[in-house]
């Protein structure tokens, strides 16, 4: 949205975090008072953003001290990367202290801060200043009772700021009465009020933040955490102000082949955030491990956030089922940053991970176990910052997995910490005990945007690696372990059995077969050797027939008979039969009537 033509005009601070809880920054050529108590972060709030404005916006400050002089400050503020001393050099700074001591001060009714306006206007239009810091306001007043005074100063000075349109920041110490301030007016006066408060609890310091006061612009009215790190302030909002990151659709495998064909074949959707629940024992990190030692396999960078071991023995561990991450390690694309969550607070946790996600940028991160971070505050506090942290990957399109450990008595389903809703793929690995033994089982809880199994795998850890097998389901019972093994090697006896008993009515089929085409064989070889017989009966009949007779002609020849006419019809039958067969037996012999 674009704010209204004449809505207030805003400074940005540049601290990161604040300008979003804020909505832009401080009000512009206006004062702003900053409070709270000893170590709360006050001065550094102040100088950050007379840096920030010097270095990023081109706007010099003026720095005006009461309590530390311009060496203690230079020094104080160099382990954040504030280098003074060259800001100075080129008139983007103004560093002035002013010593303001007690006795030499003498409380009357014409006690007025001319003095102070007039060394600070001369510092400001030294270098052309848009930004000043007064630090503290308390060395200022500290010798006037007189709350009359008091106030009238008070005023003069914030509407001598205004009046210069100068962005001012007003640091003040947190009174003892409960107020604000020591003197409870500044607060009234200040256009805007930001409160500092740096606490213990269980035995672990964290600092929060509040815009208590914003005249004139909607601002961010909870309490957020924020954080002193290396570069600066950075303040936490406890959630995202807005829902905006992508939604990529491509896939990278788990690292598991068979936890891959779950997921339709392709694994986790990128920049996802995945979480791995269950109790104690059930392979949690070697998931983890074997989900970032894929993601540097295929050239990937990828940080492993430990709360429970050291690198060494993750890695050590590690090796005893298969999964060898030195050889990351050595290359540089696996990271380990192992610490304990007692070591600092939940902000401190946050602060950590954010500057080596920003150093390394890694495209895959492992955090085991997010549960741990229980002992330094409780489930709500876990759940914003892990919150803030989800949204911190998603924005930078990171796949995120943690792992959270599961009470033995509690409900599988459900976390510690409570962030299952905010997950998108959720895997729950489980012990399941039967005929005395403990066995492990993963299936998958859900996964938005794919299609997963429905399936119950038992999770088997190796010196081969991680594999995933079907659990035996038959017989309406569930095996696994030495009764899946037992079981399954019952079927294969089985199976063996009936392939034997097939292969043996295949041999008998066989047998027989070839018994049937030897006897048909034989059969056939039989008909051709009757009707060979036969024909050689039938040729030695014609023979016979034929030399029948020739040997009558021969004889009637030698005897010189006369044939009578059924002689001679006789033999001229036979004649026929011996030249081309017997006729038919009802075949008619025509005669020539001769002889009768």
């Amino acid at each position: 949205m674009r704010p209204a033509p004449d809505a207030l005009a805003k400074t940005p601070t540049g601290i990161a975090g604040l300008d979003d809880i804020t909505n832009g920054g401080l009000p512009k050529g206006r004062p702003s008072l900053v409070c709270g108590s000893a170590g709360a972060g006050k001065t550094l709030l102040a100088m950050e953003f007379l840096v920030r404005g010097a270095v990023e916006f081109g706007e010099p400050g003026v720095f005006m001290a009461f309590e530390e002089n311009e060496d203690e400050l230079t020094r104080n503020v160099a382990s954040l990367g504030f280098d003074l001393k060259r800001l100075v050099a080129q008139k983007k700074m103004a560093l002035d202290h002013v010593r303001i001591e007690r006795a030499e001060i003498e409380e009357t009714g014409e006690y007025d801060l001319e003095g102070l306006f007039v060394r600070l206007n001369t510092a400001i239009e030294a270098i052309g200043a848009k930004r000043v810091v007064l630090d503290t306001i308390e060395a200022l007043f500290a010798s006037l009772p007189n709350e009359g005074i008091l106030r009238a100063e008070l005023r003069r000075l914030f509407r001598w700021l205004k009046q210069k349109g100068l962005t001012a920041i007003i640091t003040g110490e947190r009174g003892n009465s409960g107020s604000l301030t020591r003197h409870g007016l500044e607060e009234y006066v200040a256009d805007c009020v930001i409160v500092l408060d740096h606490r213990i609890t269980n035995q672990v310091s964290t600092r929060r933040l509040r815009v208590l006061k914003y005249r004139g612009s909607l601002h961010g009215t909870n309490e957020y955490p924020f954080l002193i790190g290396r570069s600066g302030i950075s303040v936490l909002p406890v959630t995202s102000l807005g829902l905006a990151h992508p939604a990529p659709t491509q896939r990278i495998s788990t690292g598991v082949p068979r936890l891959d064909s779950m997921f339709s074949g392709n694994g986790y959707l990128r920049g996802s955030s995945v979480l791995i629940s269950g109790t104690a024992g059930t392979g949690k990190t070697s998931l983890a491990s074997a989900f970032a030692l894929a993601a540097c396999k295929r050239g990937q960078r990828a940080v492993y956030f430990a709360f429970e071991e050291s690198p060494q023995q993750i890695m050590r561990n590690m090796r005893s089922v298969g999964i060898d991450l030195r050889p990351c390690v050595s290359r540089g694309t696996l990271c380990f940053h192992s610490v304990r969550p007692s070591h600092y607070g939940l902000e401190q946790h946050l602060l950590a991970i954010h500057e080596l996600v920003e150093e390394i940028k890694p495209r895959v991160v492992v955090v085991d176990p997010v549960t741990n971070l229980l002992s330094v505050g409780d489930p709500m506090e876990v759940r914003s910052m892990l919150t803030r942290l989800i949204d911190f990957f998603k924005t930078h399109q990171i796949t995120a997995l943690f792992t959270s450990l599961t009470v033995g008595d509690a409900d599988l389903e459900q976390t510690e910490v409570g962030i299952s809703s905010l997950m998108d793929t959720w895997l729950l690995v489980r012990n399941l005990e039967h005929n005395g033994e403990r066995n492990r089982a993963l299936y998958i809880l859900k996964s938005r945007g794919m299609a997963h199994s429905n399936q119950v795998r038992e999770f088997v850890l190796s010196s081969r690696g991680i594999e995933l097998v079907d659990i035996y389901t038959g017989g309406g019972e569930v095996l696994t372990g030495t009764a899946r093994i037992g079981q399954e090697a019952e079927e294969r006896r089985q199976a063996q059995r009936r392939l034997q008993e097939f292969a043996r009515l295949q041999r008998d089929a066989e047998r027989k077969r070839r018994a049937t085409e030897a006897q048909i064989a034989m059969l056939k070889a039989q008909l051709e050797t009757d009707l060979e017989e036969l024909k050689r009966s039938v040729a030695q009949e014609d023979v016979r027939k034929a030399n029948s007779v020739r040997d009558r002609k021969t004889m009637a020849r030698e005897r010189m008979a006369d044939q009578s006419n059924s002689e001679v019809r006789t033999s001229k039958a036979e004649a026929r039969t011996a030249k081309g067969g017997a006729r038919a037996p009802n075949a008619k012999v025509r005669g020539n009537g001769r002889g009768r």
